[in-house]
């Protein structure tokens, strides 16, 4: 009996704990946060719902992660015809009446389903990643010449045109830095690297003109000149880096007396200016480098694939955490405009949690089934 417990640990292939500790650390984090905004009540519409969503979906996530772990992501990632279609789907319900508006959201990106509502667009990140980490995979030795690129870049533009019909332009984004990294990690010719600046130029010429409305103009605009809009959009922004300056160099703490500043939306895209308010400026730089060494090990993870499969898989993975974090950050100390993208494993969302964490499985994956073992700055034989 001992041996074959013995023979069954043997086998069982141990994540990378590091990554691991990450993630969980950034999710009991976004429970104390929103916990915190329920319990001093300060904004009312942020009941126990939220932390308890939090809680629910960190733990089923976690379980998920740990099981993805364990499947061959050389195997799964094969099964494109199972999970593409259901993606796509579920973004194409949106457009029906089955999609919905929430509050503080100018988009309608969710999906209504009865009993829950969801985010398909977090869905189709995954599948995206997979499928395009795949179609580099078995074009990589011809993906520079021009009609294989054409392919590639219609893959990679197709989610993209679909989000932004949404008017969803900071999941649109994400999909940018998705398909960046993938695209220089697979080393893309010179050629193109130098043509995309332009083609990059023509493409928000064209946004600007024809796909944006007023209002997002307007979020743009107030960037380069603070203060002039009539219709006080920076509101929210500036209501943030109040919390943060609240906050001053050690916090308010948790649950403390004294009043904090209410910033709408809070609990969701702006937790980071209640993590300053209340770990104050300390804290607010922990959280970045925690945020900043998980982004690394998943890097780490991808520079030591053990093929381009998995390389392309975890560079998928960084640069939608990375994309989140630098659109989310900067949104919220008002460099960048209100565009409604959540901070990894910390803002409130049940989808984006579950959906995340499959992405860290997918990494873990490419841990668990290399052939050696290696840490965030050098290799390391088994």
């Amino acid at each position: 009996m001992k041996s074959a417990f013995k023979e069954i640990n043997k086998r069982r292939r141990h994540p990378d704990y590091g990554l691991l500790l990450a993630v969980i650390t950034c999710t009991v984090i976004s429970i104390l946060l929103i916990y915190s905004i329920h319990s001093n009540n300060i904004i009312g519409k942020v009941g126990e719902s939220y932390y308890k969503t939090q809680l629910l979906t960190g733990a089923l996530g976690l379980v998920i992660a740990l099981a993805v772990s364990q499947l061959d992501y050389r195997k799964f990632v094969r099964l494109w015809m199972l999970y593409v279609p259901v993606s796509l789907l579920f973004v194409a319900l949106t457009f029906t009446g089955l999609g919905v508006k929430v509050e503080g959201a100018t988009d309608v990106a969710w999906l209504n389903l009865g009993f829950v509502q969801i985010q398909p667009s977090e869905l189709l990140k995954t599948a995206f990643i997979m499928t395009f980490a795949f179609h580099l995979h078995k074009d990589e030795e011809n993906m520079n010449k021009p009609l294989h690129m054409l392919l590639i870049c219609i893959h990679g533009m197709f989610p993209i045109m679909i989000i932004a019909l949404q008017k969803d332009f900071g999941t649109a984004m994400i999909f940018g830095f998705i398909i960046a990294s993938m695209m220089i990690g697979a080393k893309i010719s010179w050629k193109y690297l130098l043509a995309a600046p332009f083609v990059i130029a023509g493409g928000l010429v064209f946004l600007w003109n024809f796909v944006l409305d007023n209002m997002h103009k307007q979020r743009i605009l107030i960037l380069f000149n603070p203060g002039t809009d009539p219709e006080n959009l920076e509101y929210q922004q500036d209501l943030g880096i109040a919390a943060l300056r609240k906050g001053g160099v050690f916090g308010m703490g948790l649950f403390s007396d004294k009043k904090y500043v209410s910033v709408p939306e809070m609990h969701n895209d702006f937790l980071f200016t209640h993590a300053g308010q209340v770990f104050g400026f300390v804290g607010a730089i922990g959280v970045l480098a925690i945020l900043a060494y998980l982004c690394l090990k998943v890097y780490s993870n991808a520079k030591n694939a053990r093929d381009s499969l998995g390389k392309f898989m975890c560079l998928g993975v960084f640069g939608l955490f990375l994309g989140h974090c630098i659109l989310n950050i900067g949104m919220v100390l008002k460099v960048m405009p209100v565009i409604g993208v959540p901070l990894p494993f910390l803002s409130a969302g049940g989808t984006a949690m579950l959906t995340m964490y499959i992405d860290i499985g997918i990494v873990l994956s490419t841990y668990t089934h290399n052939n050696k073992r290696y840490n965030m700055f050098y290799d390391e034989d088994n």
